[in-house]
């Protein structure tokens, strides 16, 4: 049996994190080596905390040291509780309070034309990444973790849902695949995590299994808001089966597209035209307009290239995507500026929505646009349109008063 477990990163480059080292004693009593850069600020209210969480977990003889870089307390919890149950059996969680500004939903139909990927499992990348204002972060746990790492993660990810603020935006988790991802969901489920993405999708039998694990855990919750999903198409029978997917759940509201991994299981390499991913671009966009949610493309990998991702929006936007992952903040105002309704976009909208109220004042049973009839789907487009130039700025919000003087 195992009486030695670690927890964490450590080295030169790591900050906002720690390395713990726990042992398990036969007698002894407690002890606890706290090694920081800020010992003197700080050292004893770590020393408290490692301490709560021993008592917590009802641990009486360990040894117990911390390498600190500067972790915040949720993450030194989530470490310290890592490598406690690696070796003590419990069901018991040390959860952090939540901050306010974390507890809320998101609407089924808000904008997501970014998300933002950061690793599971590294502190320093999450604790500010709301303040770059994406549509969503993702707090991976999939792909962006190391395999030996992927249980201490999951208590990193816990604790940030709880304890980060993110800025409004839609808090994602990227689960695993199988039985991983199910377990996945226990850690965050229960703390108002707002959109499960799920990699790999090929069957819609993975959503019915997600979906019958989320009300499993929820059924102990008094939280009634919604968990959405954004499935992610990856290989050739995903594509195949995309409509099935999409349209599987009342709570699917987007699904993406996973291009480097859908590329080698083509047998192919991705380029920047996109030409051997055009088929299950356009399937994707399709079965998610058929289903009534959102299209939402691959990430662009080249963080320096900008104006390579300027063009790839243009092309994914042309192909009807909505929005599209990204890797690095410095992508975030690219693909907003790019995913945003463009002048004549959002001119045309504008003109559409004035003749409908115009036919509407005037009691006309019929409304038309130059040659064109217009229908209420048009006007629900052209309103979702002006909306999102709104908030992006682009149009006033008085814009109707300034077209009926116009």
């Amino acid at each position: 049996m195992d009486t030695i477990a670690t927890a964490g990163n450590k080295g030169k480059t790591v900050r906002s994190d720690c390395f713990v080292t726990f042992e398990m004693k036969d007698s002894g009593g407690l002890e606890i080596h706290v090694e920081s850069k800020v010992d003197v600020l700080f050292g004893n209210s770590i020393r408290e905390l490692a301490k709560e969480m021993l008592d917590f977990f009802e641990v009486k003889n360990a040894f117990l040291k911390i390498e600190d870089s500067g972790a915040l307390a949720l993450v030194l919890a989530a470490r310290i509780e890592a490598a406690i149950k690696k070796l003590v059996k419990s069901s018991m969680e040390f959860l952090p309070e939540f901050l306010q500004e974390n507890q809320y939903s998101t609407a089924k139909d808000r904008n997501r034309f970014s998300r933002l990927y950061l690793p599971g499992n590294t502190p320093s990348l999450m604790i500010n990444a709301g303040v770059h204002h994406p549509d969503g972060i993702i707090l991976d746990l999939e792909d962006a973790v190391a395999p030996d790492k992927k249980d201490e993660a999951r208590f990193l990810v816990r604790n940030a849902l709880r304890g980060l603020n993110f800025y409004g935006a839609e808090r994602m988790v990227r689960i695993n695949q199988g039985e991983r991802g199910l377990e996945d969901l226990n850690y965050v489920i229960p703390h108002n995590v707002n959109l499960i993405l799920l990699p790999k999708c090929e069957k819609p039998e993975q959503i019915r299994d997600v979906n019958l694990q989320i009300d499993k855990i929820r059924k102990k919750q008094k939280s009634i808001d919604p968990v959405w999903l954004m499935p992610i198409i990856e290989n050739a029978l995903g594509v195949i089966n995309a409509y099935s997917i999409a349209s599987e759940a009342s709570n699917i509201v987007a699904l993406a597209i996973g291009l480097e991994d859908y590329s080698a299981d083509i047998g192919t390499q991705r380029t920047a035209e996109g030409t051997e991913s055009f088929f299950a671009r356009s399937m994707v966009v399709n079965a998610a307009r058929a289903s009534g949610i959102q299209p939402i493309d691959s990430v662009f990998s080249d963080v320096s290239d900008l104006e390579g991702l300027k063009q790839n929006i243009i092309r994914s936007k042309g192909l009807g995507f909505d929005g599209m992952g990204c890797i690095h903040p410095r992508q975030i105002k690219v693909i907003h500026e790019n995913f945003a309704p463009s002048v004549d976009e959002t001119e045309k909208a504008k003109k559409i929505v004035y003749a409908y109220h115009k036919a509407l004042e005037q009691g006309l049973g019929v409304v038309s646009l130059g040659t064109k009839m217009i229908d209420a789907p048009v006007v629900k487009r052209a309103l979702n349109t002006i909306t999102v130039a709104v908030k992006m700025g682009k149009v006033n919000e008085n814009w109707r008063e300034t077209y009926e003087q116009v």
